[in-house]
């Protein structure tokens, strides 16, 4: 992909400007342009990974996905290719809207896409082909969605029919309704949970957020836009913290092969005004990210988005991942709905939160602590409270970074027996440097666990309770990856080959853990201690900060600290 050349002025930590993000977005919908049908309502990519939903279903999500780039870039040649394949698409072409059907989805990009661009495409096209074109779109007003972020497709449909007023009291209806079922999975702090239980990922960013924001901003709510909008600032204060120094977003969640569509809510804050960042830390968090991906092989030799992360990648993939699934990147470039002179595109780059200074995070909606470090940019998640089994490795290990993937042999876990799994994950607290949480392991055994945090150093301490004495126990730790050093150092029931046996009651496990770039660091036991007392009870002291008292039983976690001396 040519870009033009980098701009260390006005961006000098990404060298990325607002004509670079217009350049990729002209290469991505140059890109697919051949792949269309005839008639332009479908568009097929190879790529070998039909999707559940089938090939016609994937050839609509490559229309739908497509034109809201088109849509954001506001590329009025490219628009017009798309009124032609919207009026093939409606006229017999494209598959119907049904209960919780894929074409759900893909009516919620085209309707919002219309919206955007209303006079553009909407406005020009025949009335018959209107007509058509509302009729196939009111099916998702009464379509049943999964019970998950795809309530809100239905609100964007309606938000657009209402606003040609076509069908207002059933597109009323569906608005209403889709914004009350999220009301069921907001926590708190600007963090929902992605439909029952505690499914917590990027989909707070380029779906719960994202909807409801751009619905109550395009409909001129002030009153939705206090309440949403507000919710997003708060959002984005943590939000911001999950991309490491060099771009890279955190690899946790499904759907990861969206990419760089995690920008879209740090754009999103800045257009309605939502948002704690300043203009050019948004820029270069946004910048940062496109810079990454586009750096390391999302795009093909062809300039198609890839089924992966860096290039082709089968294993972030899900069964609804079709050719075409990738272009939900294009809401990455939402801020191109931003004009020009925003100050979003003129203010100088300024570094983000992982870049400023070392910090260990608490996000108590979904019980993480965030620990980054300035010295090599990366940013680790230790997770205590996210859990969604039927996406696993990305929710249920201990801990993600920016510069890991999770792997097939349990990084991160705590074995017992010979089962991995972890499940019925407990929160049990975040607080300043820890986090604890209980769950469910082999054989029905229960692991209280807690993690301390500070510079680079982690102490991982884990109760296991409810296993026949003499169960093995094994503990594991970060995979080391390209410049990334992993250590994992036993302390207390584990040998050097980080195992041990569960005695009667409850067995205490304790590892010092580490992951850095840093290329020289100084020993993993100089930076942190740790001492046991007959009771249980655990002293962890730092080489710099407070020292650290725990205790761990099977219903509670008790963490105290004080100043060292």
């Amino acid at each position: 992909m040519q870009l033009p050349p980098d701009d260390r002025t006005l961006s000098p930590l990404t060298g990325c400007t607002r004509a670079h993000w217009e350049a990729a977005a002209d290469a991505l919908l140059a890109a697919v342009e051949p792949y269309a049908t005839e008639d332009r309502a479908l568009y097929h990519f190879p790529g070998g990974h039909e999707s559940w939903s089938g090939t016609l279903s994937d050839g609509l999500e490559g229309y739908a996905r497509t034109l809201l780039l088109a849509a954001f870039r506001r590329d009025e040649t490219a628009l017009e290719r798309y009124a032609d394949g919207l009026a093939a698409g409606v006229s017999g072409v494209w598959p119907r809207i049904e209960d919780r059907s894929q074409p759900l989805v893909e009516a919620a990009s085209i309707a919002l896409a219309l919206r955007l661009t209303r006079q553009l495409l909407w406005d020009r096209l025949d009335e018959g082909v209107r007509q058509r074109a509302a009729a196939w779109l009111g099916d998702a007003l009464t379509a049943e969605a999964w019970p998950c972020n795809w309530e809100l497709f239905p609100v964007t449909v309606g938000g657009f029919l209402q606003e040609i007023g076509h069908e207002t009291d059933a597109s009323r209806k569906a608005i209403d309704n889709g914004l009350e079922r999220i009301e069921q999975w907001y926590v708190r702090d600007g963090w929902y949970t992605d439909g029952d239980g505690r499914k917590f990922d990027y989909y707070n960013g380029w779906a719960m957020h994202l909807y409801p924001v751009l619905h109550a901003w395009l409909a001129d709510d002030d009153r939705l836009l206090d309440l949403y909008g507000g919710r997003l600032e708060r959002h984005l204060a943590d939000y911001a913290r999950l991309f490491g120094g060099d771009g890279a977003p955190l690899h946790q969640g499904r759907s990861l092969t969206y990419r760089f569509a995690t920008t879209a809510p740090l754009w999103l804050g800045a257009m309605t005004g939502r948002t704690p960042l300043a203009p050019g830390e948004t820029r270069r968090l946004a910048s940062g990210a496109l810079k990454y991906f586009l750096d390391r092989d999302a795009v093909d030799s062809r300039g198609l988005l890839t089924l992966g992360w860096h290039g082709p990648d089968p294993a972030v993939l899900q069964g609804y991942s079709g050719p075409a699934s990738p272009y939900w990147a294009s809401k990455g470039f939402l801020g191109l709905l931003l004009p020009p002179d925003h100050e979003v595109w003129t203010a100088a780059e300024e570094p983000g939160p992982a870049e400023r200074s070392d910090a260990v995070t608490s996000i108590a909606a979904p019980n993480w602590l965030l620990q980054s470090t300035r010295s090599d940019g990366l940013v680790r998640l230790h997770n205590h409270g996210s859990e969604d089994v039927r996406y696993d490795p990305y929710y249920t290990r201990l801990a993600y970074s920016t510069v890991t993937t999770p792997s097939p042999s349990y990084d991160n876990s705590v074995i017992v027996g010979d089962d991995p799994s972890r499940t019925g994950i407990e929160p049990l607290g975040v607080g300043d440097g820890w986090v604890a949480s209980r769950h469910t392991a082999g054989g029905g055994a229960r692991v209280t666990s807690v993690v301390l945090a500070r510079g680079v150093s982690e102490v991982r301490a884990h109760l296991v309770s409810g296993a026949a004495p003499g169960t093995a126990v094994r503990v594991t730790g970060w995979v080391a990856g390209d410049g990334v050093r992993a250590e994992l150092v036993p302390v207390v029931g584990l040998d050097d080959e980080l195992t041990g046996v569960t005695g009667d009651g409850g067995t205490l496990f304790v590892a010092l853990a580490r992951l850095t770039a840093e290329p020289d660091p100084v020993p993993l036991g100089e930076t942190v201690s740790v001492r046991t007392d007959a009771a249980g009870e655990l002293t962890v002291r730092w080489s710099e900060g407070p020292e650290t008292r725990v205790r761990l039983d099977e219903s509670a976690v008790r963490v105290e600290s004080r100043p060292a001396g």
